[in-house]
């Protein structure tokens, strides 16, 4: 019987695929799990622009996509949080290039001596054959060792002699089993979170003697020090300073800090930024974990805020751009929610910041506005453009937020969002003048879909054929004469519709345009 119900969802999703959407395994489920709609109206909203629609963003697997900015999470396979195989078929078709996986100390060794990371291997495997690489993060500690740190977040690094000796056997064992297919590793997750005990001293002690078991067998590795909870460049510095020349080990140092409104996340960027310039001069900074959840919950980041599927795209679609036009590589958090339970948890919590929503048993239930949302960006922010450092485009608006790119060709792209109310104030030394500037109690993305009419300058060569591209729904306009201005020093772009999510201007020949039948 379960094989016939297996033969007949995957005759179904056969036939569902030819209408316009991904087929997926049917293997780890035994019954139909929901599809990736690939057809213009994938993420559909209520947005209405004075514009005339011309199709929508293509999709793009993986290898159509290829290398970008961007890591997915994986979530905590190690623990068994979520399942890799009810997941999997879905990482593909997101197009994201690398994946972040703990590698579970705990979970392969259960005896003392005995290692088995065939769960391990099933996963790397899997990601190297459908064009995935996996970054290993190697938390966390392993409870049979005493002193060995323990199997959870903040549950403390390894401390005593044994504990560390363990551990060093632990990350050998990985670097010469995994050398030749896994060429980028992190340290440890959060390790601040604990920092009365796991000292900043300790924090880069422990990071630096994973470093060199790993650089042994990997010369030519890239290792991801750090990855800090906390996002000060005091926190940031106080762990690398203790490294000394050490600190060369790492091609870059990763930092989290999740904040409600993202693009506030870089108020401090230049500063850490110095830091590791000081200590580290060929490393490079890394957010390494970020997202918003699709609903309340009442614990972990960004709790306590009533966001929604919509707020949630939103803001990744906003932190994960915001790091690009800020060169910094980012962490995507993350492919699913994760289903916490005991015994490397207290109680049973869903943390609802995947881009699939699961159910109880880890099956996925439901594609969100996320994963439809990052897979726009992903079809056109990827290794084909590159960011303009001295950029030909201008705002007076100081409630956006803007960057842009140059495609391989040398098409113009720019991006942007708003990012907050504007308030003006008044200088206390005039009557006349004012300055504009964020309130910092705003900005955190809502669910609206109304668009405000902006104006931006160009000064570079004349458009051809613009567009306008809302990245939320894929969906892309046409910008017509009467709203391009030229004159003697450029372009003037106005009526451009703009809110709190990501849209973009381009040329028309810079974007794969599926034009399939679509919704006026």
């Amino acid at each position: 019987m379960m094989k016939t119900t297996m033969v007949m969802a995957a005759a179904f999703a056969a036939a569902i695929s030819a209408l316009g959407e991904v087929e997926l395994s049917t293997a780890a489920y035994g019954a139909m799990p929901p599809l990736v709609k690939t057809g213009p109206d994938r993420n559909a909203t209520a947005l209405q622009v004075s514009l005339k629609k011309i199709g929508c963003l293509k999709p793009k697997s993986v290898r159509e996509v290829g290398p970008s900015n961007f890591t997915i999470d994986g979530a905590p396979v190690d623990r068994d949080f979520v399942d890799f195989d009810k997941y999997r078929d879905y990482l593909a078709p997101l197009g994201v290039n690398k994946i972040r996986i703990m590698t579970g100390w705990a979970k392969s060794e259960r005896e003392k001596g005995k290692i088995d990371v065939a769960w391990l291997d099933h996963i790397v495997d899997w990601c190297l054959a459908h064009g995935i690489e996996p970054l290993l993060e190697l938390s966390y500690g392993n409870p049979i060792y005493p002193g060995a740190g323990g199997a959870g977040l903040s549950d403390g690094i390894p401390n005593t002699p044994e504990g560390l000796e363990a551990w060093d056997r632990w990350v050998d064992f990985l670097g010469g089993h995994f050398k030749g297919r896994v060429n980028e590793w992190a340290m440890w997750n959060e390790p601040d979170n604990l920092i009365m005990v796991n000292t900043p001293d300790k924090i880069a002690a422990f990071n630096v003697r994973s470093a060199k078991i790993l650089r042994r067998h990997m010369p030519e590795c890239r290792l991801h020090g750090l990855s800090l909870a906390w996002s000060t460049a005091e926190r940031l510095e106080s762990c690398i300073k203790p490294m000394g020349e050490d600190a060369h080990l790492f091609d870059t140092f990763v930092y989290h800090g999740y904040i409600a409104n993202p693009d506030r996340s870089y108020e401090d960027d230049r500063l850490r930024k110095d830091v590791v310039a000081k200590y580290a001069p060929g490393a490079r900074l890394r957010q390494g974990e970020n997202g918003a959840p699709s609903e309340f919950g009442a614990a972990f980041a960004l709790r306590f805020i009533p966001w929604s599927e919509t707020s949630q795209a939103k803001y990744d679609l906003r932190r994960a751009l915001g790091d690009l036009g800020h060169d910094l590589e980012s962490g995507l958090f993350c492919i699913v929610d994760i289903n916490y339970r005991p015994p490397t948890f207290p109680t049973y919590f869903c943390n609802r910041k995947g881009y699939l929503r699961l159910n109880a048993h880890n099956d996925v239930i439901q594609v969100k506005r996320a994963y439809y949302a990052i897979q726009n960006m992903m079809s056109v922010f990827n290794a084909r453009v590159t960011r303009v450092k001295e950029p030909r485009v201008s705002s007076s608006d100081p409630s956006l937020s803007l960057f842009e790119y140059a495609t391989q060709a040398g098409e113009p792209l720019f991006v942007f969002w708003e990012r907050g109310r504007m308030i003006c104030t008044r200088h206390p030394d005039s009557k006349t003048e004012y300055d504009a500037q964020i309130d910092p109690a705003s900005g955190v993305p809502g669910d609206s879909f109304t668009t405000r009419e902006v104006v931006f300058e160009w000064r570079g060569q004349p458009f051809k054929e613009p567009v306008w591209c809302d990245l939320m729904t894929g969906w892309v306009y046409e910008i017509p004469q009467e709203n391009q201005i030229v004159h003697a020093d450029g372009i003037t772009f106005v009526r451009i519709p703009a809110y709190d999510s990501p849209c973009f201007v381009a040329e028309r020949c810079a974007v794969e345009l599926d034009r399939g039948e679509i919704s006026p």
